[in-house]
């Protein structure tokens, strides 16, 4: 079987980058320069399943700039097999040091291989330096180069669909959906009392969004919504009785949430304060210090407060910024995967129970 075309390196990051967009869990593993050599190696030495050749780790540390270039059928049969010998050195400087196999291995190849995109060889043990990896063939197919534009789009999206996890697929479709809205020109949201506001266009309006439509139903037994500010203490909606009934005193200059939810249902009132961030501001202990005191002069129960810092995803820089500042007994919520919430406990809520405990409750 002939060695495939290939694409320049450029071409194949940038297919890695359309075919691992965002949300896809540890997409930096995918996308980086690295994995873009990694495949063209594997691509290069007709690394494919059903092609009955193998990678190893020195297969990519041991390529250079020269030797990829050297595109011949007959060249780049030899670079396999040679490259594998004893004292083997390419033509030209390598691209890495021969102490990246571990990071080739463990990160880049094994992670295609925990998305489907690659194979292994049985029989060779997980930390051998011998050739065990081969590309999967349909994912080896998305870098024809004759493949392009609509019919690209369309054979990705096939591979995705069989290859990736359902909760993965519903996470990019979220992350699609929340960029179009983004750049939309305002953002349209439903409050629980049926009535219809707008915010301006941005990131942070279409987490505001939803949380009021989809988190306040989905966490909260009867939402109402207090209030819904934007950035420059905008407010946009408020229930000024319910505010008056509660005494709820709050600076808008200073400490004016973005959203103020409260669960009506009776028995079970929570006050729940909600910070978006889309760049920057979540819940610090801080803050949740001053609201806790702002919520004392109603005289509302700490164990009635509730406080979320809203997230569009979790891979996303805002995240991955702030959350050293966020305070402990929290909740953190992904945009991007709404049915789930995150708990920061503190220790002294965690006193005499063991992560045996943790998980059974959990589970």
């Amino acid at each position: 079987m002939p060695l495939p075309d290939l694409l320049t390196i450029p071409e194949i990051r940038a297919r890695l980058e359309a075919i691992f967009p965002e949300g896809t869990p540890r997409r930096s593993y995918f996308t980086r320069d690295i994995a873009a050599n990694t495949v063209f190696v594997m691509l290069y030495g007709g690394m494919i399943e059903s092609m009955g050749r193998w990678l190893a780790p020195k297969h990519v540390y041991c390529m250079s700039d020269r030797q990829a270039e050297q595109q011949g059928e007959g060249e780049r049969i030899a670079y396999n097999e040679n490259v594998l010998k004893r004292g083997f050195k390419p033509a030209g400087q390598q691209w890495y040091k021969d102490n990246t196999r571990e990071s080739i291995r463990d990160e880049t190849l094994n992670g295609l291989v925990g998305v489907g995109a690659a194979i292994l060889k049985s029989g060779v043990a997980t930390n051998s330096g011998k050739p065990r990896y081969a590309l999967q063939a349909g994912f080896a197919a998305l870098f024809n180069p004759s493949l392009q534009e609509e019919g690209l789009s369309t054979a990705i999206t096939s591979w995705r669909e069989k290859h990736l996890d359902p909760l993965v697929l519903a996470r990019m479709a979220l992350i699609r959906q929340g960029a179009a809205a983004a750049t939309a020109d305002n953002v349209e949201v439903r409050l629980p009392n049926g009535s219809l506001r707008q915010l301006s266009s941005g990131l942070s309006s279409v987490i505001s969004k939803a949380i009021i439509e989809v988190f306040a139903p989905a966490f909260l037994y009867q939402p109402a919504i207090i209030l819904l500010s934007e950035s420059g203490n905008k407010i946009v909606a408020q229930e000024a009785d319910l505010i008056a009934r509660l005494g709820l005193r709050i600076d808008k200059a200073t400490l004016l949430p973005d959203i103020i939810l409260f669960d009506l249902a009776e028995g079970r009132e929570l006050l729940v304060f909600v910070e978006v961030v889309a760049t920057d501001g979540p819940i610090s202990e801080s803050r949740r210090q001053a609201l806790l005191t702002a919520a004392e002069g109603a005289r509302i129960l700490p164990a009635r407060i509730a406080f979320v810092t809203a997230y569009w995803d979790r891979s996303h820089q805002a995240f991955r910024k702030s959350f050293e500042s966020l305070a402990w007994n929290t909740l953190v919520w992904f945009m991007t995967e709404p049915e789930h919430v995150v708990m920061l406990r503190e220790k002294p809520e965690l006193e005499k129970r063991r992560i045996f405990d943790l998980i059974r409750e959990g589970g």
